[in-house]
């Protein structure tokens, strides 16, 4: 299976009678779905593949517990019986009544540079939002905030990070000619780590817990976490649930976004801010960058995929850390609480040898958050995009 050369040729022309949009269904076809996007960035040196059996697993309502308020359709385009594009329209019911919408999102929308392709494939979603009523259509926007959102539109060159989106650049033209305007931006950091630390950090970092009754806790083992845990998500939950398309959520969730994200972090790599009555007022996750071990793995655990992760989970050294999560309750979000994760990062990154840093998408607005950074060298480097189009019955 591979997307042929003629394929890949912009066509200009407005006849799409060539191209093939089928709905796909079953494990199998969500197989062929998944691995479409291996096809289409083989040989990009800044693509970094997901897992595909977390995919298949983020995807299959028998395990996915956001289907208890999520509907999905997948479609999947084709030139001569080979697969030249795909996307996921995803309706998600708890995000249109927490935000007063009809509206259906986007996701896992890819591709080649052929615009009778993606407008083919963005009008059978658009087809199934107006068939539920709905008014909108946004995205790539996931099931929630710990799926993956946001299409790159800069930063094309410098590898993705392995739970963020890669595209083509000429996937934001596409996007354009389509009718999408820009609904919201995410912006990522890369920072670099200083030989030492800015004495002025430790500082404030000092008195924040003092003043404040905080103390910071620090783990043993992952296990040592899971008393925290609905507490935790409860702080996510009161940090983030203002910012754009944020919601809560289910137990279930929780609790395999704990599993995902958490338990598979070394203890060294979490921070936790408690108050006198060991509630926590600050948290933050980082990692060792997956980007390298992703791309050797090919998205593929078997058969040595799980070396090459296992591996840089592992590591006493590593180049580059990722910051996972990072949540300050918001009547703390203005007292200094944040210098205590600026060093506990330094301490994590100086003790494993890392050079830089790298941020998650956060809100192009979301200055306190970015204020973490100031004292560092750092810098810009990607920048995505959630798109809208409001539709006409």
């Amino acid at each position: 299976m591979s997307v042929t050369a003629e394929a890949k040729k912009s066509v200009v022309s407005a006849d799409d009678s060539d191209i093939e949009i089928r709905e796909i269904s079953g494990r199998k076809g969500i197989a062929e779905f998944v691995k479409f996007q291996n096809i289409l960035f083989k040989g990009t040196p800044a693509y970094v593949p997901s897992l595909n059996f977390d995919e298949l697993d983020t995807l299959d309502p028998n395990k996915n517990p956001a289907y208890e308020y999520c509907e999905t359709k997948f479609f999947m385009a084709y030139i001569d019986g080979k697969p030249v594009g795909r996307i996921c329209g995803l309706l998600n019911r708890e995000y249109n009544r927490c935000w007063d919408r009809k509206c259906v999102r986007f996701t896992r929308f890819d591709y080649i540079d052929d615009i009778r392709v993606s407008r083919k494939l963005i009008k059978a979603v658009e087809a199934w939002a107006l068939s539920l009523g709905m008014e909108e259509v946004q995205g790539p926007m996931g099931f929630t905030d710990f799926d993956k959102e946001g299409m790159l539109v800069e930063g094309f060159d410098e590898p993705n990070m392995f739970f963020t989106i890669y595209n083509h650049p000429y996937y934001v033209e596409h996007m354009e000619k389509l009718g999408y305007e820009k609904s919201a931006d995410w912006v990522e950091f890369k920072i670099k780590v200083p030989e030492a630390l800015d004495p002025r950090v430790k500082k404030i970092a000092t008195r924040a817990l003092e003043n404040n009754n905080l103390r910071s806790v620090r783990f043993k083992s992952t296990r040592q976490v899971t008393p925290y845990k609905d507490k935790i998500f409860a702080l996510l939950y009161e940090g983030y649930k203002h910012l754009y398309g944020y919601i809560p959520l289910s137990k279930a969730q929780i609790d395999m976004v704990f599993d995902q994200f958490v338990t598979m972090v070394r203890p060294e790599f979490l921070s936790l801010i408690v108050d006198e009555n060991d509630d926590p007022a600050a948290f933050g996750v980082i990692v060792p960058s997956m980007s390298e071990a992703a791309k050797k793995s090919g998205g593929d655990l078997f058969p040595f995929g799980f070396v090459h992760l296992l591996k840089a989970l592992t590591s006493k050294k590593c180049d580059t850390l990722e910051f996972l999560l990072i949540a300050v309750k918001p009547e703390m979000q203005s007292r200094g609480i944040n210098a205590q994760l600026v060093v506990e990062m330094f301490e994590g990154a100086k003790k494993f040898g890392a050079k830089f840093c790298e941020t998650g998408p956060m809100l192009e607005n979301n200055t306190k958050i970015q204020l973490m950074w100031k004292r560092f060298e750092h810098r810009q480097h990607h920048r995505r995009r959630c798109y809208i189009r409001r539709l006409s019955k």
